[in-house]
């Protein structure tokens, strides 16, 4: 018999066949990507366009990253079940980035929103280390840009772009900080020096692969 255990912010933890689960209660009903924390100022990664269905030892200590153009994982959004085996190889993954916009409407950013959880919740399941990236648009994406993430997570966030509108980013980092209160920040770029926590800084250079690197 299910058994309602206690509520706390937007998670209601019940127990189902003396098996904890979380329920989110966030009126969105955006999937929890649950608490992970990674602390290592030596991680790496390598972007989900040059991972292969059959990996080399030196490249499974790496995180795979989705800091890419939308079209490059398109699939992987909607299907994000059919890259459990490739996916498991690597040391982590973190959701796919998917982009927020001012201009966007909101029922689009919530669709992006949903689809990075759902992905993390789902490989999550299956047995992966998942990062949740998280981005966020104008102050009006507050409302649910964060959602779904556990407090004290480590969190990503990619810098492409960001330099554009610093004043609009800094905002929604802060926020970020408050709400979330990750326990460290894998920053993919260089951060602002205004940026405050626990930032794990990755050089996008360095997490190119080249052609020949696995020969």
């Amino acid at each position: 018999m299910d058994r309602l255990v206690k509520k706390r912010g937007d998670v209601m933890s019940i127990l189902v066949d003396n098996k904890r689960i979380l329920i989110p209660t966030n009126g969105y009903d955006i999937p929890i990507v649950k608490k992970s924390v990674i602390l290592d100022t030596n991680t790496s990664l390598i972007a989900f366009s040059n991972t292969v269905e059959h990996e080399i030892p030196k490249f499974k200590t790496k995180g795979v990253h989705f800091f890419l153009d939308d079209y490059k994982f398109i699939s992987v959004v909607k299907h994000p079940e059919k890259y459990l085996e490739k996916l498991k190889q690597y040391k982590f993954v973190i959701t796919p980035d998917a982009s927020l916009y001012n201009e966007m409407p909101i029922w689009k950013q919530l669709r992006m929103v949903g689809y990075n959880r759902n992905c993390g919740a789902i490989w999550q399941k299956n047995g992966l280390n998942v990062i949740v990236s998280v981005s966020w648009s104008s102050y009006n994406s507050f409302n649910f840009c964060f959602e779904g993430i556990e407090k004290g997570s480590t969190v990503a966030i990619g810098m492409i772009g960001c330099k554009h509108s610093k004043l609009s980013f800094m905002r929604g980092y802060d926020k970020m900080l408050e709400i979330v209160e990750p326990a460290s920040i894998i920053c993919f770029g260089k951060p602002f020096a205004e940026m405050s926590g626990n930032i794990i800084t990755i050089d996008y250079n360095k997490s190119k692969v080249g052609k020949n690197c696995r020969s």
